[in-house]
């Protein structure tokens, strides 16, 4: 049990459950009923591998197998057992931004494997990773009317680039054993959260100057 959740499969289903509470966190502050939570859920866990898996020409895996749908599903149970949307805002802001800082770095992982598994270019590695990260999170910020976050926040993309990057060259290097892909996970994660926590971001270009 322990080697399949370090291995690839294991980011998968990690990533699916951080973004499954992303979602619902998202869902919650932005005061949505019970269908509208769990349609922002369900995009938010599935929407980047969709896209992954229309890029590399294959049936979506989420119409194959219900193993996903059901992780989403418990996630969402658990979620609300917990009684998260009675949290603090200050506690539900951080739980979001730690879930949605896991669940990116888990897909650029699990995107780019996939992406080396099929044995196509760094572009191409780099673009699976890429889109399988930040997809859902697009679809889910644009349906609650936000700018999503790759646009503008935190170094949100260029972490998940960065992530698929390093596995790529450790694939290359035939260095991608658990532990080196670990040590990636831990700080993908960790420039995340010291981009977001650090209030990091790359430079904007035709920025005006405030007027005092």
């Amino acid at each position: 049990m322990l080697d399949y959740l370090l291995d690839f499969d294991g980011y998968s289903v990690i990533g699916t459950v951080a973004f499954a509470v992303s979602g619902y966190l998202l869902g919650v502050r932005k005061q949505l009923d019970l269908l509208g939570i769990i349609i922002v859920t369900l995009l938010t866990a599935i929407g980047g591998g969709v896209i992954r898996d229309v890029l590399v020409g294959r049936m979506p895996q989420v119409f194959l197998d219900n193993t996903n749908l059901i992780i989403i599903a418990i996630t969402l149970l658990v979620a609300m057992a917990a009684r998260l949307h009675k949290r603090e805002h200050e506690l539900l802001t951080t739980l979001f931004i730690v879930a949605d800082s896991i669940g990116l770095v888990a897909f650029s992982l699990a995107g780019a494997k996939l992406g080396v598994e099929y044995h196509i270019n760094a572009f191409g590695v780099i673009l699976l990773g890429f889109v399988t990260a930040v997809g859902g999170g697009i679809v889910r910020d644009m349906m609650v009317n936000d700018v999503p976050f790759i646009l503008h926040k935190d170094f949100y993309g260029t972490v998940s680039i960065v992530v698929a990057v390093a596995l790529y060259v450790l694939a290359m290097l035939g260095w991608d054993h658990i532990l080196a892909v670990q040590l990636v996970f831990v700080a993908g994660v960790a420039l995340r959260l010291v981009a977001h926590w650090g209030e990091l971001s790359l430079p904007k270009i035709g920025a005006s100057k405030k007027r005092g």
